[in-house]
């Protein structure tokens, strides 16, 4: 068999590119693209002293997706290696849920939320967003000017799955609070975890004792017959992936729409710009930009680079969906408007990973975003960025694209009655 150039696989000891910092936190974009010169995969450092494999190409990211027998979600000998002090520990560690699981086990895991999921009927989904938007809109509309991560875009997502779950808000405010430290890495992120577990904990023994029509309710009558702690494993999952990550695709969504005059100019024209938004920012800035952990058994060649065993290897959903290879995808350097005509319509990206752990909610997420977003255009119309978009700043993290603020300003408007 031949193998690829030795300059093109990874040196034992290669050089890495750190996934933090202040340029890769503010312009992620550039830091891609110099990846690039080393191929589809590249070596990086997920904190400092912690090294992953990065995957960059569009074809190798949905090959490695779509293979978990090669590929499979196994940390644990990797967490023996890093201890219980590495940072990324919980984004990472292997537990019995649907994302870190493989085969039977997984399915298993998997129909249940599917299942719960599937029982959610679009139209109850469209209200309680529309409740949410309303409600939250109302209590800064007289006001000109709102903070909207503070005082929309993050309450809307804790607001519908209140409704979804039959979460009480305390437990849903823990739920998101610790799955927020768990992605940024600071502070405490065992401690995050520590939270998210406990709030899930706590709504799964409510449910038990006060079953009702919702979704963790459904999930514990599920025929798959879930114990309690595997129940509670499941609606962590789904609440924490369903929060703190809708929070960045709404105002990611909005800022866009705010700030790029391929979109500005049609805001008046109803849902479809609000639609193309959505389809550019899951290309984009997806705001889990690099995840889908894999850690193979055994050292593994592939696409010429020589993987070892038990070591994570992410998947850049944000690289590769802007693979310059691609025709669908676009480098950051090239023309914007072209690279948007390409995507308008186009799901094909990586923004809900791919393969057997393909994100369930993925239709969910997008009709909760679209809501939010064409509540607000509807409500301030002339709402305009607070800051010029280039004075945005982002949060630190390896793994997701999310705004600290998105100021805005607006005439003032009355609420409801």
């Amino acid at each position: 068999m031949t193998t690829a150039p030795e300059q093109q696989r990874v040196p034992a000891e290669p050089e890495r590119f750190p996934l933090y910092g202040p340029e890769f936190t503010k312009t992620p974009d550039r830091v891609y693209d110099r990846m690039r010169a080393h191929g589809d995969l590249v070596p990086v450092e997920l904190v400092p002293g912690v090294p992953a494999t990065l995957v960059l190409g569009y074809d190798a990211a949905l090959e490695i997706l779509r293979d978990p027998d090669r590929f499979p979600r196994c940390s644990e000998v990797w967490e023996q290696e890093v201890g219980p002090d590495c940072p990324v520990l919980p984004m990472l560690q292997a537990r019995p849920n649907a994302l870190f699981t493989n085969g039977t086990v997984h399915a298993r895991f998997r129909s249940v939320i599917v299942d719960g999921l599937g029982r959610v009927h679009p139209a109850a989904l469209r209200r309680y967003a529309e409740n949410a938007a309303d409600g939250l809109i109302d209590a800064f509309a007289g006001d000109g000017e709102a903070d909207l991560i503070a005082q929309y875009t993050r309450p809307i997502p804790l607001l519908v799955f209140t409704e979804l779950f039959g979460c009480p808000q305390e437990i849903a405010s823990r739920l998101e609070k610790g799955m927020t430290g768990m992605l940024e890495g600071v502070d405490d992120p065992a401690e995050s975890l520590a939270m998210l577990e406990q709030a899930a904990r706590d709504l799964v023994a409510l449910k038990r004792a006060k079953p009702g029509a919702d979704i963790a309710s459904w999930m514990l009558r599920h025929p798959a017959g879930l114990d309690d702690e595997e129940v509670m494993n499941q609606v962590g999952l789904l609440l924490a992936s369903g929060t703190e990550p809708e929070n960045s695709l709404i105002a990611n969504g909005i800022r866009l729409l705010l700030s790029d005059d391929r979109f500005g100019g049609d805001l008046s024209g109803g849902s479809l710009p609000v639609e193309d938004a959505l389809d550019e920012i899951l290309w984009t800035d997806p705001p889990i930009s690099n995840y889908g952990p894999t850690f193979p058994r055994q050292d593994v060649d592939f696409h010429g680079y020589r993987l070892p065993a038990h070591q994570p290897i992410i998947i850049s959903y944000t690289a590769a969906n802007t693979d310059p290879t691609r025709s669908g995808g676009s480098s950051t350097q090239d023309d914007p408007s072209r690279s948007s005509a390409n995507r308008k319509g186009n799901r094909a990206h990586l923004a809900f990973a791919g393969g057997p752990h393909t994100c369930p909610a993925k239709n969910h997420a997008r009709l909760i975003a679209s809501v939010a977003i064409e509540k607000l255009l509807d409500r301030l119309p002339d709402v305009e960025l607070a800051v010029a978009p280039g004075d945005l700043e982002w949060r630190p993290g390896a793994f997701h694209r999310a705004l600290t603020a998105l100021p805005v300003t607006f005439p003032p408007a009355p609420g409801r009655p």
